[in-house]
């Protein structure tokens, strides 16, 4: 499922009234039938319901006049708020206006009634509709509309937008000034970028999907760059073992991480590579660390001279290269610790080896401020660096990544030419050629140390089993959210630790083996982050 921006959503509406003859009025007609559809999933049969819905004057304003119709066609007690003077409001909007009018329907236009009216429907009501503002906003709101969503907030009752919540910036997640907290979202025909950025992912609640009836030929043809991760789109996921296969042919991953009081940060990135599947996995690390004692039987090390901070020092460089035969990938970084010394064999390392390489955490910080050894590299790269990692290697601060995301991912995986797993709150993948993967699976519960570690094991394993970099990226990170996920309906998102995603994962890998047959994020289905 593609992901837009409001002007690739205002192009689609044109070319599906130019190029297909789709009246723009019948796509209205269908957004709005089909968000009442998806309400009466949420909340219910609409017959009996006190639907209080506040319209603006433009296309989301005319989506919430027509639901009102189709609300009060069943059976439901609809009161519009109507915030604009009636003369203004043009287009299909002031159709579905005038129908509503026309047939007596409850309207109360801004200006000509008591705002304690307002607030007291508002109370009473079993459902608020926001179809104020939409898509289109680009600036502060104010005045009537941010005394309403000010009211709205307040209500205490269910909220549904419509599209966006109004007051967030359908482009960058923006709260342009107040906005509403939306209990669920009913987007048209496609996300939007706001959906996934800034404010927009904590106001809009669940996010929907109503078919508005643009044609697939439409979509496709529009050559959208961003994607929704779906299990369905994950082709190939699970990989199919050949029946006489056994552990050299299941790919064989380089760990390199850990340090002194970081040996955890090894271990996890190893079990996670395991869990998914690598035949192999030989963790290369400071002498003086013993993970054997940490009960990872499966595992196979290789002690390495250290600095005098137990790090591993410039003399392991050697063996690291002579280790790297027969081997498949390469997992960097994770635990490795900010020594001088440490981060020179690090950059050395990126630059000398040709295997395809996951480059996290410390391999990262490695970076900052000295990208030449990505220049130098000589095999495929994945770098997952959190906001603030790609702030220290972009130069830029963590708030303005998280503001820019898909753009800045996009233009940094450009100009290295290598594959950027921006995480957070719906992970990015961003290829050199600025398509990017948005993923919809895990939860704040994975706030909490090792998940990138894990992360970084899970992609590395699939990249050692011969799996294209690109998919190995959006494999692993869909498979670490949803194993999150299911981690986090067991142990609550508050007690979620890492090894309890790590425990996860062959269940997440049954789960997303069954639903690649089966749509995940279904047209008109809300889903969890």
């Amino acid at each position: 499922m593609k992901i837009v921006t409001a002007e690739e959503m205002k192009k689609l509406d044109r070319k599906a009234t130019t190029d297909y003859a789709i009246p723009s009025l019948l796509l209205m007609e269908n957004a709005a039938r089909g968000l009442v559809d998806q309400v009466e999933k949420t909340i219910g049969p609409a017959c009996g319901k006190q639907v209080v819905i506040l319209a603006g004057r433009g296309n989301n304003g005319g989506d919430g006049l027509a639901a009102a119709r189709h609300f009060r066609m069943r059976g439901a007690q609809v009161t519009v708020y109507l915030f604009s003077p009636i003369e203004k409001v043009g287009g299909d909007a002031r159709i579905s206006l005038d129908i509503w009018m026309q047939t007596g329907g409850a309207l109360h236009v801004v200006g000509s009634f008591r705002w304690n009216h307002l607030t007291q429907a508002l109370a009473g009501s079993d459902l608020i509709l926001d179809a104020l503002l939409g898509t289109g906003l680009s600036h502060p709101v104010e005045g009537d509309y941010a005394k309403a969503i000010t009211l709205i907030n307040r209500a205490g009752r269910p909220v549904v937008a419509v599209d966006i919540p109004s007051g967030i910036s359908a482009d960058t997640g923006e709260a342009l000034g107040v906005a509403v907290r939306a209990d669920e979202t009913l987007t048209m025909a496609l996300p939007k970028w706001g959906h996934f950025l800034q404010e927009g992912l904590e106001h809009r609640g669940r996010l929907g999907v109503v078919d508005i009836g643009f044609p697939p030929a439409l979509i496709e043809a529009a050559k959208i760059p961003v994607d929704l991760i779906t299990p369905e789109g994950l082709v190939g996921f699970p990989p199919l073992r050949p029946r006489g296969a056994h552990k050299g042919t299941a790919g064989h991953l380089l760990v390199i991480a850990g340090a002194f009081g970081k040996k955890g940060a090894a271990m996890m990135t190893s079990l996670a590579a395991l869990r998914c599947g690598a035949g192999l996995v030989t963790a290369a690390l400071p002498k003086s660390i013993d993970l054997a004692t940490a009960g990872l039987m499966e595992m196979m090390t290789l002690p390495l001279p250290e600095t005098s901070e137990g790090t591993l020092s410039l003399a392991a460089e050697k063996m690291l290269l002579q280790a790297l035969q027969g081997k498949d990938a390469v997992a960097l970084g994770p635990g490795l610790s900010q020594n001088e010394e440490t981060q020179r064999l690090i950059r050395t390392l990126i630059a000398e080896v040709s295997l395809p390489m996951v480059i996290d955490a410390d391999g990262l910080n490695a970076l900052a401020g000295d990208l030449s050894a990505l220049k130098k590299r000589k095999g495929p790269v994945i770098l997952t660096p959190h906001p603030g990692e790609m702030g220290r290697l972009t130069g830029k601060r963590a708030d303005l990544i998280q503001r820019e995301r898909f753009t800045l991912a996009a233009d940094f995986a450009e100009r290295w030419g290598a594959i950027v797993v921006l995480k957070g709150a719906h992970t990015i993948v961003a290829t050199p050629d600025r398509n990017i993967r948005v993923n919809h699976t895990g939860n704040p519960g994975m706030a909490t140390a090792g998940t990138g570690d894990a992360l970084t094991g899970m992609i590395a394993a699939w990249l050692a089993q011969g799996i294209d970099p690109v998919d190995a990226a959006t494999w692993g990170v869909a498979l670490h959210g949803h194993a999150g996920d299911l981690a986090a309906a067991v142990r609550g998102e508050i007690s979620l630790i890492t090894s309890d995603l790590i425990e996860k994962i062959p269940e997440a890998i049954q789960t997303f083996r069954s639903a690649a047959a089966k749509p995940f994020f279904k047209t008109g289905e809300t889903g969890a982050r």
